[in-house]
């Protein structure tokens, strides 16, 4: 099979906050950006890589969602716990510093792990961690 990782989704409850985080911060470029207000699918990706997106997503909004599911997402989402996702650099030092510059939630500092990766994480502007793992 010939199978490639194309989008990955993360949810967002403030499009310009994300937006400037994942534009400005980690410089990924900005694909799409469709919808308008606070419900609005943004979609990013690191530059050079075109193949390999980030659909930044309003949560909750399918109409099949009840209100009781709709509260627990952003009580996860506040919490942390909803979304995230692993990144990868070379320059772990030098990505962390331009993170912690754009004043992001730390949530670990570069950290060389027990099962043998050097990473850090970190929350986006919605509360999704990131974890950015060194390539060596």
């Amino acid at each position: 099979m010939d199978i490639t990782l194309h989008t990955s989704v993360l949810p967002h409850d403030d499009p310009e906050a994300a937006l400037t985080f994942y534009r400005d911060v980690l410089g990924f470029e900005v694909r799409k950006d469709v919808g308008d207000g606070r419900m609005r699918w943004i979609t990013v990706g690191p530059a050079g890589q075109p193949g390999t997106s980030l659909l930044l997503a309003p949560p909750a909004v399918d109409p099949g969602i009840t209100e009781d599911e709709r509260r627990t997402i952003t009580e996860m989402m506040a919490k942390g716990t909803y979304g995230w996702i692993l990144l990868a650099t070379k320059d772990l030092d030098g990505t962390f510093a331009r993170v912690r510059a754009g004043n992001a939630e730390i949530v670990q500092e570069p950290t060389e792990q027990p099962y043998g990766i050097r990473d850090c994480a970190f929350r986006d502007p919605a509360g999704n961690q990131i974890r950015i793992q060194e390539v060596r």
